[in-house]
């Protein structure tokens, strides 16, 4: 069996530039109609048995160069079980070694988080109580699905992929989820009695069927439309905005990965120079609350206070402080390992953001002042 390479399915993304026999030079397609060049998902055919050397040669072109060093690509033989592959950046260059066993190998940036996975997840969520609607539709007219947990009087807000390629904040979501809807954890039940929390899993559901890193169909980075988004070119945004504008915002939670620094941190509207004491105090909590739950989050590194610059009033932690008072959070994790938990065969991975999805409840509690 001959080898081969695609990636015509949803969330794909790779160049074929020559083939042969044990490998392949390939190059990542830039973002349609956006400027952004990082995320790869491809399938290898007639792989089995073969020392495969797969060289992305466009890599030192991408968004994020300096992101390449010390990172290992993710790989599975059954699209299920995700290790971390041998892998080199060098001349721009980034060289992927494995030897599969399957005739078969999927090759991906992150593990990717289709749209079966996403109505799978959906579909959970409501069977176990969740409530169910879409707030609008995107560029290409894909439904923007929220859920909404619980009826407390607080109002809390999870987003996930505003940059489609962030796989992370997919599979964060499912743990999150998982015990904000178990009806015997304590965590989830105080969340519930005192909040109502809406969850839209995924923003950007254009950039994710077309194998994007960061921008929608329009070619925009939805995280920085949060001052005044087109309707037409950014509908996601401005269908969530307008849904907030009838709940209001108490906390926000943006669940993010940065593709550079190899640890999981939070950025938030407590940098805002427009920031209130109360804001300030509930990221200061959400902060002590995580750290006390999860080993893999820190507080040492981060982003400076000046991340973003001029486009900051226009990303979505910060506009949506602003705009509701609330105590708004951007949460990364690494598409690195981390250093602070790190794992030599899977990295930072889909465990790991499960996990940390679940860790990350009793620090909502904290955000928000209560218990």
């Amino acid at each position: 069996m001959s080898l081969a390479i695609d990636a015509d399915f949803h969330g794909g993304n790779i160049i074929v530039q020559s083939l042969g026999e044990a490998g392949a030079d390939l190059a990542i397609r830039q973002d349609s109609n956006g400027p952004w060049l990082q995320w790869f998902y491809f399938r290898v055919s007639g792989a089995g048995g073969r020392a495969l050397t797969l060289r992305i040669v466009n890599a030192g072109g991408s968004t994020y160069p300096e992101g390449w060093a010390g990172y290992r690509a993710c790989v599975s033989e059954d699209g299920e079980t995700w290790t971390r592959a041998e892998t080199r950046y060098a001349d721009g260059v980034l060289e992927i070694r494995h030897r599969p066993a399957a005739e078969a190998l999927h090759v991906a940036y992150f593990p990717p988080y289709d749209d079966r996975r996403h109505q799978a997840l959906l579909a959970r969520a409501t069977a176990a109580g969740a409530r169910g609607d879409v707030l609008g539709r995107s560029v290409n007219g894909r439904a923007i699905d929220r859920l909404t947990i619980g009826s407390g009087p607080r109002q809390v807000w999870w987003l996930g992929r505003q940059h489609s390629g962030e796989t992370m904040a997919s599979w964060w979501m499912e743990g999150a989820l998982e015990r904000l809807l178990d009806p015997a954890d304590a965590a989830g039940r105080a969340l519930t009695a005192a909040a109502t929390v809406h969850v839209v899993p995924l923003v950007n559901v254009d950039g994710a069927a077309r194998g994007n890193l960061r921008g929608n169909a329009a070619g925009l980075d939805l995280n920085r439309q949060w001052h005044g988004p087109d309707p037409a070119k950014a509908p996601e945004v401005a269908a969530v905005l307008a849904a907030m504008d009838a709940t209001g915002v108490d906390l926000s939670l943006d669940v993010h990965g940065d593709e550079t620094l190899p640890h999981v941190f939070v950025d938030g509207a407590d940098v805002d120079p427009q920031a209130t004491t109360a804001q300030i105090g509930g990221v200061e909590r959400f902060k002590t609350a995580l750290l006390a739950a999860s080993p893999a989050f820190q507080t040492k590194v981060g982003y400076p206070p000046t991340y973003a610059g001029a486009e900051a009033p226009g990303m979505c932690t910060r506009a949506v402080a602003r705009r509701y008072g609330a105590v708004g959070l951007t949460l990364e994790m690494p598409f690195k390992d981390s250093l602070e938990a790190p794992d030599a065969v899977a990295g930072w991975s889909i465990g790991a953001s499960r996990q940390l999805g679940r860790d990350a409840l009793p620090a909502v509690l904290a955000g928000l002042g209560v218990g």
